[in-house]
């Protein structure tokens, strides 16, 4: 009697089936292995992504010219767009845009709390007072230039756009008018800047994040009233100082707990590097649960800490919780900027391009007025002046990112809600493949890459 034996698959699993010589099945089915993809497709193609982030940055590092040429962020944003343009053929349907919960609540605090506990405290303290002038009356000054310009653009008939309402505009200014602090922290990081210009954008950065979360909210109940009274303006006011000195308290308490529980865990090295993750971004949390500066409470914590935090753990430690951050905060750039570059391509923007043109013309003037304006008053009244040089580094640096493109898709719905994802699109774009560019010839500087 002979027995024939023939591979079979059924549903991704492969096994063998076999017959005897007069027909009946003797075995009719032995699992070799199978295929399971959907139970591990999230983890899977997120992995893909790192990787092939890292062959780009790998790749990138490795040509001796594109740093000169290009920025990294670039170069990911580049990635993001050519993987947007394949799922989009492929699937012929937009490509997944980064969640607004995903940015806020994971990505950004990484790349904050690196920034936070690396930032030299004595620098920013002295020029605290040029930081708070920047990112206070700077950006309320460029959200109500851009928001008025914009609705005088949308009362010019031809371009079909009357029914963007001043308070749409305003709402609008109001997210694209703040430095963006994760594009900031990609682009001066990679060349040699002067320390105290890195401070003030930098400064400015994280600073305005209150400005920019009082705009959003008062926009927003403005827009949902039948009339604005002058007890509504000055309760904004009161908002924005409660929003920016919450975010400080509860980042300082958070920093005492860090500092007094690591006096006690000499005989525990390893749980150290645990509590300064975990207390700085429960105070990331609870500041946004209270609804203040999650920013600000981060970096308050982190900058609180630092010291206590080295004088009570070991030199293994401390390296451990180094490159920990500087990792955490290499992996969230690479996501945030590969999403913008996914998130670009797809049918959820609406080109009505006098007013995207128009919003990158009105984004660099009033910029560059607010910083020449703002600057006069610091030279007149401080000690350390700012060169023509750096006002044109801050103007020309203030860069757009992915904070105000996650801001956009938490406006309610409305008419013109693709416009304004359109218009934000295309100054983050404006800014990292034009702005950061003419930036680099400007200051002819070479690449200054972080270990």
């Amino acid at each position: 009697m002979q027995k024939h034996w023939d591979l079979q698959t059924d549903n991704g699993s492969w096994g063998l089936e076999g017959t005897q010589d007069n027909g009946s099945v003797v075995f009719a089915h032995t699992l070799l292995f199978s295929l399971d993809y959907q139970n591990v497709q999230v983890p899977f193609e997120i992995t893909l992504w790192f990787m092939l982030a890292s062959l780009a940055k790998i790749g990138f590092h490795l040509c001796n010219k594109m740093p000169t040429v290009v920025p990294e962020i670039c170069l990911l944003i580049f990635v993001g767009l050519i993987m947007g343009g394949l799922i989009y053929s492929l699937n012929d349907k937009s490509p997944p845009v980064m969640d607004s919960d995903i940015f806020f609540l994971y990505l950004l605090p990484l790349t904050v709390l690196e920034a936070g506990y690396f930032m030299p405290g004595r620098l920013f303290f002295e020029n605290i007072g040029t930081i708070l002038l920047y990112a206070v009356v700077g950006t309320v000054w460029n959200a109500f230039g851009i928001g008025l310009s914009l609705y005088g653009i949308c009362q010019v008939k031809y371009f079909n756009l009357q029914d963007v309402s001043l308070l749409h505009n305003l709402w609008f200014g109001s997210l694209i008018a703040a430095v963006d602090p994760v594009a900031v922290l990609s682009v001066f990081e990679e060349i040699n800047v002067n320390e105290k210009l890195h401070i003030l954008v930098f400064g400015e950065s994280l600073l305005n994040d209150a400005v920019t979360v009082v705009l959003y909210k008062l926009f927003n109940y403005f827009c949902e009233m039948s009339s604005i009274k002058l007890v509504d303006i000055l309760a904004a006011i009161g908002n924005f100082f409660l929003v920016g000195m919450g975010g400080v308290f509860i980042g300082l308490l958070f920093g005492m707990f860090v500092a007094f529980t690591s006096c006690f865990t000499k005989t525990i090295q390893v749980i150290k590097p645990l509590f300064v993750f975990s207390y700085s971004y429960l105070s990331y949390l609870t500041a946004e649960m209270f609804h203040f500066s999650g920013i600000l409470a981060i970096v308050t914590c982190a900058m609180s800490m630092k010291h206590y935090v080295e004088a009570n753990v070991s030199q293994k430690s401390h390296t451990t919780i180094k490159y920990s951050m500087k990792m955490c905060s290499s992996v969230s750039d690479t996501l945030i900027f590969i999403f913008l570059g996914v998130s670009t391509i797809g049918n959820n923007h609406e080109w009505n391009w006098p007013y995207i043109c128009f919003t990158v013309v009105f984004c660099l003037i009033w910029r560059a007025l607010g910083v020449l304006v703002l600057t006069f008053f610091v030279n007149k009244y401080h000690v350390n002046i700012v060169t023509r040089k750096d006002q044109f580094i801050i103007a020309y640096g203030g860069l757009k990112g992915a904070i105000c493109f996650s801001l956009v898709f938490l406006l309610p719905e409305f008419s013109r809600n693709k416009l304004f994802i359109a218009a934000i699109t295309a100054v983050i774009l404006f800014t990292v493949f034009i702005q950061v560019n003419k930036l680099l010839k400007y200051l002819d500087l070479r690449q200054n890459y972080r270990m």
